[in-house]
């Protein structure tokens, strides 16, 4: 479903949503409008649908980058918080880089003014202004089957390609990538006609093995590259370059880790010679380190790129990459190749696994966990109760976070399941607000929602429909679970796999369907029924593998909701919450831990560190960016904070900042963030800046 124009009722303006993402952008206008229908041909980016409509000014419900461009597509102005400009009357294209890609085209003079909290387009008078907007939604465009034979499997990998929706540097966008195709499991190989691997001149040969398969997926699929058999793994184009995928240290993944973040990061300072020719930090620091010509290389081939690029030894730039947003360990068992097409998609490190008994570990229990349990019965640490489970430890890497695909429990990781990601697929359209479901079945539970009502909401930007219930009875929590909401937030008991109602016990497992989106299941030992959720519908949820303390669970709790408030994904949330807290290992995402339920104000969530710099008078100032699918690898962040005037890549820390308490202050001022000091987690717009 395409993105779709309402006019505000209690205001003068007009909202644009998203029904499959759940995105709202709200745009005040000077009077009330009636949008009309427009061609979507108009805007020389695509757009899925189009809107004319009168007004003298545009305010923005907070500050975006904006990029005033001629109409086809060249940077007249580009512009952040402080800005003032004005511009004379001419036609004007202007790309609005909010939580939905908006374009508007404009005939007229132009006034550009913005704050840190707000920003306005004035026209001069009642002008006709066409806007456009994109989803940042993907889908499979077509499916695949194939055998397990790897031959046939090299086969339907060479496919994945054919999503780019441009083989230039430009696809390190996460925009102009596009969801591989799906893949399905079956006794004949069968590609769609349709289908066919981009012109790109590159060609990668691996034997024919799982875990060699599984790991060059992401890579096969950004280079555009066939995949095909050979005896060492290599890289090699139509030009007669040959790149090892062997190396003597990093071994085969590794090298393969390398080629991939290699090629991406310099098409990202590559493509800054194209339609966003921004200051990029990354490109400021190493274009005297390293013998490139990026305006010669923009108008290359991707084959002459990739040669050029494998010339600089990753040393060199190396500790300029954004941290990797998402590792995956897969199994080595041939279903997982179904799940291939949507780890791509989440543009993963993909790590191979031969056997799961080389990581198994026991569950690590904090010794805090302890008093009053929300299951309905205390078990001892060392019982065994805990140890009938075996749970797998995969390795630390250098992602963000991680993830696992295949038998066994990972611990530390988001257990992904197939039927997650095509249950988000199928999600059903809304254009209504946010809607979250509280229920509390366990009076001495309630302060995990009492003491934190502020945990949901309080958006002006976006609306929300909080439902709270209590002390359900089965028949009531059953409902629950077939009534559509974006996000349930469970506060109570369950034991032996059943959530404890007033009257009796819910196996969820016995519903046919749900309507739950996402959840968080805040009781003892609920991962199968998490599990259970996800087969019945749901898209993926935070559960627990064992028994909790009420004390830490309410703590938990209430960062986790906070987190996911401010548009933290459901696996960026409790990898935070993971490592703040108190609570470890026995919480997990289960299944699609790349939803969100809110958008981000600033449209990439991010934790901040913040050190006293002795006895002056300046802070020291540590910003850790989280990409999503919309905001992912590839995309630009600028932190609005002291007198900063570059872009950064999104993914990881950035460099450190000195800034005065005043413009601390006014960093905090613009959004709640959470705020990482020496005792524990805050919030920006709770903080007293002199105090810390």
């Amino acid at each position: 479903m395409k993105p779709v124009f309402r006019p505000s009722e209690d205001s003068l303006g007009v909202t644009i949503i998203d029904p499959i993402q759940r995105r709202q952008y709200p745009l005040q206008l000077s009077k009330k409008s009636s949008p009309v229908s427009t061609p979507t041909d108009q805007f020389y980016f695509p757009v899925d649908s189009a809107v004319e409509l009168e007004t003298a000014n545009i305010v923005l419900p907070y500050v975006v980058g904006v990029y005033v461009r001629t109409l086809d597509g060249d940077i007249l102005v580009e512009a952040e918080e402080f800005v003032y400009e004005e511009l004379p009357k001419r036609e004007y294209l202007i790309e609005l880089n909010g939580p939905i890609k908006v374009y508007l085209r404009v005939t007229s003079e132009i006034t550009l003014a913005s704050s840190t909290e707000r920003m306005e387009l004035d026209f001069g008078s009642q002008t006709s202004v066409c806007v456009g907007a994109r989803s940042y939604h993907e889908r499979p465009g077509a499916t695949i089957q194939t055998t397990a034979d790897p031959a046939d499997m090299m086969e339907t990998v060479s496919m994945l390609g054919s999503a780019l929706k441009t083989t230039s540097c430009e696809r390190s966008l996460p925009s102009l990538r596009g969801h591989p195709p799906q893949i399905k499991l079956t006794d004949t190989l069968q590609i769609p006609d349709e289908l066919s691997p981009p012109t790109t001149g590159v060609r990668i040969e691996i034997p024919p093995e799982l875990q060699s398969i599984y790991p060059i997926g992401t890579l096969a699929y950004y280079l555009g590259a066939t995949v095909e058999p050979g005896e060492q793994p290599q890289l090699i184009t139509d030009r007669g370059f040959c790149h090892a995928l062997e190396h003597p240290v990093r071994g085969f993944e590794g090298e393969v880790e390398r080629v991939l973040k290699q090629m991406f990061f310099l098409d990202c300072l590559t493509r800054t010679e194209g339609h966003y020719p921004v200051d990029l930090y990354e490109r400021q620091e190493i274009e005297n380190k390293i013998d490139l010509a990026f305006g010669d290389l923009y108008g290359k081939s991707l084959a002459q790129q990739l040669e050029a690029y494998l010339q600089v030894p990753f040393n060199v730039i190396e500790e300029y990459l954004p941290q990797w947003s998402l590792t995956t360990f897969a199994t080595n068992e041939t279903q997982n190749v179904e799940s291939l097409p949507y780890l791509v998609n989440n543009f993963s490190l993909i790590r191979t696994v031969e056997n799961n008994k080389d990581h198994e570990t026991a569950l690590d229990l904090p010794d805090k966990v302890s008093g009053f349990m929300r299951g309905t019965e205390a078990k001892s640490r060392g019982s065994s109760n805990f140890d009938q489970t075996s749970y797998i430890a995969p390795p630390k890497t250098s992602s963000l976070e991680q993830a696992w695909v295949g038998s066994g429990n990972p611990v530390g990781a988001n257990k992904l399941l197939k039927k997650a990601f095509e249950n988000k697929l199928d999600r059903s359209s809304s254009t209504e607000g946010v809607k979250i479901t509280v229920v509390c079945n366990e009076t001495e539970m309630s302060p995990e929602y009492d003491e934190g009502k502020e945990l949901y909401g309080e958006r002006d930007e976006l609306d929300f429909d909080i439902t709270v219930h209590r002390n359900l009875s089965v028949e009531e929590l059953r409902s629950v679970f077939e009534t559509e909401t974006d996000f349930l937030h469970y506060i109570g008991h369950i034991k032996n796999e059943k959530f404890i109602c007033r009257d009796g016990k819910l196996n969820v497992g016995q519903l046919d369907e749900v309507a739950v989106d996402t959840f968080l299941l805040n009781g003892c030992r609920s991962y199968e029924q998490g599990k259970r959720l996800i087969e019945a519908g749901s898209i993926g949820g935070v559960v627990t593998y064992s028994h909790v303390g009420n004390k830490s669970a309410i703590t938990i709790g209430q960062l986790i909701a906070r987190l996911l408030n401010r548009g933290f994904t459901l696996r960026s949330a409790l990898t935070l919450a993971r490592e703040h807290q108190v609570v470890g290992n026995q919480y997990i995402v289960v299944g699609d831990g790349s939803i969100e339920i809110a958008q981000s104000e600033s449209g990439t969530p991010m934790i901040c560190k913040v050190q006293k710099e002795g006895t002056e008078d300046k802070y020291e100032v540590t910003l850790t960016t989280y990409p999503t699918l919309e905001q992912g690898m590839g995309s630009f962040f600028w932190p609005y904070i002291g007198e900063i005037q570059s872009h950064f890549l999104i993914g990881g820390g950035l460099p450190s900042f000195r800034v005065s308490p005043e413009a601390l202050a006014q960093f905090f001022s613009l959004e709640p963030i959470p705020v990482l000091v020496s005792d524990g987690i805050y919030w920006s717009t709770e903080i007293d800046v002199r105090s810390l």
